[in-house]
């Protein structure tokens, strides 16, 4: 924890609402300085949180935290608002395994309203929040939704939107642009009336200007009327209507998020009109540190580094680089292949294929439903849509793959990255459900590879050997090191080890390596235990089952959530052929898993090779 002439002094955002304007830009440096310190050690989101500084300050100097209720979208951009409401003193446990998260969460502090981890929520949320004080007559407390224009691209900011903009209640939107102008804007002027019509002083003189024209009786209505519709049509000339005005809200903007006293001065404005509306301010993502405004795209979401140079130390091939990679070769002669991610271009592994088939790549933004539907539509006319995303944002388009694939037995291939735990994004962000909820999905293929020699020929496996829907699961990070004597394939299981052996291990994915390592320290102990290694996981295939039912013990370890498991349906197979020996399934319990290394989450859920040692001694005792 640094030390600090402001910041240090700051314990709640009450503390911020009598700085002058000069303390509180000292007080923004401060925080910038903070942000790189320790993200530099921990790891997290360091741009995004770097171009919201002066906003956040500005919210809480307006604003009357958590009595106003301020919603962030996603909340990898919150990082300021932790420092500002008494945080500060953990700001330095931040991601770390029993410290603060790097996202929302109610159960960490007040001012943190609604939970967060996925885009485009926050509207929606807040506008519930308005509603909820609107019935419940807190007419002077208000809900705020913090959204960056990339959230906009999903479609349930909209939903709320549309829903929103037909209220009376006290609902303000600031739409944090860093990227893209939403309305083109024409010149000087356009700029200058945007600013204009931001300060209260305008709105002031607007609404004087109204009520005296009511008051002259018989023409005074007409006259307003008048006026207005002159203002609105000069308006139109120098400054296109934007979606948000036609959808209902008032508009205000867009002005300069790094002034502080700007947008105060707007954020009241927009508190003063006691309807729903959009405060529209540009930001520079990666502000004040050279390295993150250079490389915004690096250092949104970023491993430690150096401060001095902004290395962070890249290192080896993973599994996502490697996806990308295989897809390249297999496209160059398969002119049907066609990728598809959503606002993941970087982070799938994609940049490559994005470069080479520019014209088969597709960003859809994050809309991770119209991805799969729109996948459908170039498979129904012969293409093979190979559709990129993390499993914790595939849950969002459950549906579409439901119905918009599967159901239309549709050709097409996810690539679900970062399967399994994740680290230290924690409980929204651990892809641990997907095992789960793709068990559900009528005729669906499912592969989970161990290697990145397994990657490819599973993939391989996925578009030439299967028709309809198919997915290959894949965790975060680089392979583990497989025994020399272990061959990769593609068949639906492989038994490793001693097949005569009456103990078997079941499992597949990146717990395989950690199989291997725990059946050489059993051996060592005289117990001799053999391997079923699921490759295909859904279906499962009869033989794997018949592999284990001669079997005394079967244990089956998953990285994923217990109920509707891999693992359960293998018992189910078990039983259904007359197993009688004992069984047990280790994985994920019904809970939402915190942040950790992967390593420490594998070793407190028993799966990590000392678990699965422990789980057998144990239960053979």
């Amino acid at each position: 924890m640094g030390d600090y002439k402001i910041l240090n002094k700051i314990n709640s955002p009450k503390d911020i609402k009598e700085l002058s304007t000069e303390e509180l830009y000292v007080l923004c440096e401060e925080i910038r300085t903070e942000l790189i310190e320790t993200v530099s050690k921990n790891g997290g989101h360091l741009a995004p949180n770097l171009g919201t500084v002066e906003l956040t300050v500005a919210l809480h100097k307006v604003f009357d935290s958590p009595r106003d209720q301020i919603v962030w979208d996603v909340g990898h951009q919150s990082y300021t608002h932790k420092l500002l409401t008494g945080r500060f003193d953990r700001f330095s446990t931040i991601r770390q395994e029993g410290g603060i998260s790097g996202f929302c969460r109610p159960k960490e502090n007040e001012h943190d309203i609604m939970s967060s981890g996925h885009s485009s929520t926050s509207i929606s949320s807040a506008y519930g929040l308005a509603k909820a004080n609107s019935i419940l007559g807190y007419t002077d407390r208000y809900s705020i939704a913090v959204i960056g224009d990339g959230a906009l691209t999903g479609g349930l900011a909209y939903e709320g939107i549309n829903n929103a903009g037909k209220s009376n209640d006290n609902l303000i939107i600031v739409l944090n642009d860093n990227k893209m102008s939403i309305s083109k804007n024409v010149g000087a002027m356009s700029r200058h009336l945007s600013v204009l019509r931001s300060k209260p002083s305008y709105y002031k003189l607007k609404e004087d200007t109204e009520h005296f024209l009511n008051k002259i009786p018989l023409i005074g209505k007409r006259l307003s009327w008048f006026v207005s519709a002159i203002k609105s049509g000069l308006r139109r000339i120098f400054y296109r209507k934007t979606i948000f005005e036609d959808m209902g809200f008032i508009y205000l903007g867009p002005i300069n998020g790094h002034d502080v006293e700007l947008v105060s001065e707007v954020l009241e404005s927009a508190k003063n009109r006691k309807r729903p509306v959009i405060v529209h301010v540009n930001t520079v993502k990666g502000k004040g540190y050279s390295y993150a405004e250079d490389n915004p795209r690096d250092f949104h979401g970023i491993s430690p580094f150096d401060i001095e140079t902004g290395d962070y130390g890249k290192g080896k091939m993973n599994y996502s680089e490697k996806f990308g990679s295989i897809l390249c070769d297999i496209a160059k002669d398969d002119s049907r292949i066609c990728a598809v991610t959503a606002a993941m271009t970087s982070g799938t592994g994609l940049i490559g294929f994005s470069e080479q088939f520019a014209d088969r790549f597709f960003d859809v933004g994050i809309a991770e439903g119209h991805a799969v539907t729109f996948a459908s539509g170039l498979s129904r006319n012969g293409l093979v849509p190979v559709v990129a995303l993390y499993s914790t944002f595939l849950q969002r388009a459950y549906d579409q793959l439901m119905h918009d694939a599967s159901m239309q037995d549709l050709k097409m291939v996810i690539a679900i990255d970062r399967a399994g735990f994740v680290g230290e994004d924690g409980e929204s962000h651990h892809g641990v459900f997907d095992t789960s909820y793709l068990n559900a999905v009528p005729k669906m293929t499912v592969y989970s590879p161990s290697s990145y020699e397994e990657l490819e020929l599973h993939l391989k496996a996925s578009i030439y050997d299967n028709d309809g829907l198919c997915a290959v699961r894949y965790p975060r990070g680089g392979e583990l090191g497989l025994p020399q004597d272990y061959v990769a394939t593609s068949e639906a299981y492989t038994v490793y080890g001693n097949e005569n052996a009456d103990i078997a291990i079941v499992t597949f994915g990146r717990l395989f390596g950690h199989a291997c390592k725990a059946l050489i320290d059993l051996k060592a102990q005289n117990i001799d235990v053999k391997i079923i290694k699921l490759n295909r996981i859904r279906p499962i295939d009869i033989g794997a089952v018949k592999a284990a039912i001669a079997c005394k013990n079967v244990f089956f370890f998953e990285e994923g959530v217990k109920s509707g498991s891999v693992g359960s349906n293998f018992a189910s197979m078990l039983l259904e052929n007359n197993f009688k020996g004992d069984y047990k399934l280790s994985a994920i319990g019904d809970e939402f898993v915190g942040q950790a290394t992967m390593a420490s989450l594998l070793n407190k859920c028993g799966l990590d090779a000392d678990g699965m040692i422990k789980t057998i001694s144990s239960t053979l005792k």
